[in-house]
């Protein structure tokens, strides 16, 4: 699962210009996992529907196995907002970390790497809770000067709390 190289940047940046391109590039990609998180965290669609390309997918199955649940696969941007979003409107309230993010770039697309510490709360009960550890796997493509989430592959490591109380 995880993008494994010896450099942060590609041995091909040799010219500051490339770097900077490069670099551009890497904060870019870790900007798309950021607005998937903060989109959800502030409740604002706009921002979350910012992070995914028109035709993604999200896969949350891999985590919901370890506790039981059974999510369906999530495809297309305007199906993941509104089922993510509706799911916890008026019900759950979320905060996402972001850590040990690893990227792997090819031309227009790339591979992203990270762990997200997802802490979800029922919004009348803060005692309800799960916090998750999971590990995600991205792909995303180039759309424009920003990138985008064309498939993200949610795991998980540990969790804490009762998750089937958040997700169902």
């Amino acid at each position: 699962m995880c993008t494994i190289d010896e450099h942060a940047l590609s041995t091909l940046a040799a010219d500051t210009e490339a770097v900077v391109v490069e670099l551009r590039d890497r904060t870019e990609i870790l900007d798309a996992l950021y607005r998937f998180g903060l989109g959800q965290d502030l409740k604002d669609a706009e921002l979350f529907a910012s992070a995914f390309a028109a035709d993604a997918e999200v896969d949350f199955r891999p985590a919901a196995a370890k506790w039981g649940g059974r999510p369906p696969l999530l495809s297309g941007r305007d199906t993941i907002v509104t089922t993510i979003l509706r799911t916890f409107a008026g019900r759950v309230d979320t905060t996402h970390q972001v850590t040990n993010p690893r990227i792997a770039i090819d031309g227009d697309t790339a591979r992203l790497t990270a762990l997200v510490e997802a802490q979800h709360l029922l919004t009348a009960d803060h005692s309800t809770f799960a916090l998750l550890k999971n590990p995600y796997d991205v792909e995303l493509v180039r759309d424009g000067r920003r990138w985008v989430v064309r498939r993200m592959r949610i795991d998980n490591a540990w969790y804490l709390g009762d998750p089937t109380a958040i997700f169902g």
